[in-house]
């Protein structure tokens, strides 16, 4: 992903991350809805340009966690000026689903993975990890009502014919990555999703930074 874009915005990210923590606990409706139009146009004008759209693809199993830590994670994103790519706000009717994704995981360099206890049971959650894992993406895993030790791919999975054999391989040593990353965890009995949001997007922001640094040098030895 070029870097360009990127760095930018990297000087007024945190801050915006860090100003907008009590709006995301206020959740105004109306102006996370106004945000939303607004980023949605931004990225038509930069396709336009030719400018990567993403920067953050976030990878989830939406029956457990789209309307609550996904969907938050993204609108915190956004407001800090961090494009992520999540299914429902990114993609068009009449969008190709695997060319789409295969692009936005391309153009992103940061994936959040969300693992969730039906995560292991979608074809698609495994496939986008996959490519991930296989991309040399940065991943923060959030290990949400779940432990990294409950990622193993379902016997059902494993032995389906529906499966070719190398793409059971590759999604169980896409596992297997994901769960010997640090990462974040949360108990829905007892966690704080405010916290969550606001560590996740702490954690992008951070690697974000991090990445520069590395191209910012990398930068300045190849003029040496």
């Amino acid at each position: 992903m070029a870097s360009t874009g990127v760095s930018r915005r990297s000087s007024i990210m945190a801050s915006r991350l860090s100003a907008s923590a009590e709006a995301v606990r206020a959740s105004e409706g109306r102006k996370k809805q106004q945000a939303v139009v607004a980023r949605r146009v931004e990225y038509d004008e930069e396709s336009l340009a030719g400018e990567p759209q993403y920067d953050v693809f976030i990878n989830h199993r939406g029956a457990d966690t789209k309307r609550t830590v996904a969907r938050l994670l993204y609108d915190r994103l956004a407001q800090g000026g961090i494009r992520g790519f999540l299914d429902n706000m990114s993609m068009r009717p009449g969008d190709r689903l695997r060319d789409t994704i295969r692009a936005g995981i391309r153009e992103c360099s940061i994936a959040v993975a969300i693992f969730s206890p039906s995560y292991c049971d979608s074809e698609y959650c495994l496939w986008e990890l996959a490519m991930l894992v296989e991309s040399r993406k940065t991943i923060i895993p959030i290990f949400y009502n779940i432990k990294p030790s409950d990622l193993v791919l379902p016997e059902a999975v494993a032995a389906s014919e529906g499966y070719l054999p190398e793409d059971v391989e590759r999604y169980k040593y896409a596992l297997r990555e994901a769960k010997n990353t640090v990462g974040l965890t949360y108990d829905s009995a007892t966690g704080d999703m405010a916290e969550l949001v606001s560590a996740a997007a702490d954690a992008v922001l951070y690697n974000i930074e991090k990445m520069e640094r590395v191209q910012r040098r990398e930068t300045i030895v190849s003029r040496l």
